[in-house]
């Protein structure tokens, strides 16, 4: 039996019109399980009894139940959301002054292998399905009575190696319709998958892009991420260039400080040469220790002194307060330690 969050209105519509129903049926359903949170069929009374019927024995509303809930001292909250075949994924709400954010997995374990991250250290399981990313959502509002205002696909999983469900997940979340989270608070963020930055911007919605960069020359990035070996940091700018120039969009950097691998102010003045005349930003994040690997993340002088060298030499740069590391925070790391009692 299928999921009903798996669809966007358009397919639903679709498939509604061929069983000689209404398009217009379409939106009906999205209200009742978007806006109310429906989730039994017999009680969407404004629909016919035959599409309750139709619904009723092709589909189901169920969402991912909550394993494990993990608070952090600062207010992070993590997640372990058990799927259908008993995989455990993650997810992270963050508090802000702005609203509540929530990170979204899209794949079961991480092929793209990068050294610092703990979700790199179980290979890829499988991806994700619209339903399931949409339900992270769902699952998480209704655990906590609130509603996510801001929704960043970066969490364990490569978004663009899951690139159509993402588009849909994308499309659900952002619809009127549906969650109507504005497209202008949806990031997604890649590795540097370049056919895919390519064709996320043909995408007619105003989404965030946001690039894991993390070095700024090949020597350190294919020693931090093996994807550059396939897409170098020359060819993955020019494909961010492009992005820009065709969707006058400002794309963030994402710059992870490490200690004594790509923090000096060497580092800085190369990064800052680097990205000049790109219309971005550099987000400036701190390293979440992972216990399984050897990296441990800049002090707080160092990562000072990087910010501002970016800002001196004419980069637009944030720096990012360390949330949730008191609770295995960084992608992976919950799931690795509570698969790792069951091994």
């Amino acid at each position: 039996m299928r999921n009903l969050y798996d669809h966007t209105l358009k397919s639903l519509e679709l498939e509604l019109i061929e069983e000689s129903f209404k398009p217009f049926n379409a939106k009906q359903v999205f209200s009742w399980i978007y806006k109310k949170r429906e989730t039994d069929f017999s009680k969407m009374t404004d629909i016919s009894k035959k599409l309750r019927a139709y619904l009723n024995k092709r589909y189901s509303l169920q969402t991912l139940p909550i394993h494990r809930r993990n608070v952090s001292k600062d207010g992070t909250k993590k997640y372990l959301l058990r799927l259908h075949d008993g995989h455990l994924i993650e997810a992270v709400l963050m508090h802000h002054e702005y609203g509540d954010s929530l990170c979204v997995t899209t794949q079961v374990g991480c092929n793209i292998g990068c050294a610092f991250c703990a979700s790199g250290l179980q290979k890829r399981v499988r991806n994700l399905e619209a339903y399931e990313m949409v339900s992270q959502i769902l699952s998480v509002e209704e655990r906590e009575g609130l509603r996510v205002s801001h929704v960043v696909i970066m969490g364990t999983g490569e978004p663009f190696d899951n690139y159509e469900n993402v588009m849909d997940f994308i499309d659900i979340v952002n619809s009127p319709h549906g969650l109507e989270i504005g497209a202008r608070h949806i990031t997604v963020s890649t590795a540097g998958l370049v056919p895919k930055i390519e064709a996320f911007s043909e995408q007619p919605k105003q989404v965030n892009l946001a690039v894991s960069l993390h070095a700024a020359d090949n020597e350190v990035r294919s020693r931090l991420m093996k994807i550059n070996d396939v897409y170098p940091i020359e060819e993955l700018l020019a494909a961010v260039r492009r992005y820009t120039e065709k969707t006058n969009r400002r794309v963030t950097f994402e710059y992870l400080l490490i200690d004594g691998v790509n923090d000096s102010l060497k580092d800085a003045n190369r990064l800052s040469d680097l990205l000049r005349g790109i219309n971005c930003y550099v987000n400036l994040i701190p390293f979440n220790p992972v216990g399984e690997l050897d990296y441990r993340g800049s002090d707080e002088t160092t990562h000072r002194k990087f910010y501002e060298q970016l800002i001196k030499r004419g980069i637009t740069a944030t720096s990012r307060r360390e949330k949730g590391g008191d609770i295995d925070a960084a992608c992976g790391q919950l799931r690795i330690k509570e698969e790792g009692k069951h091994c």
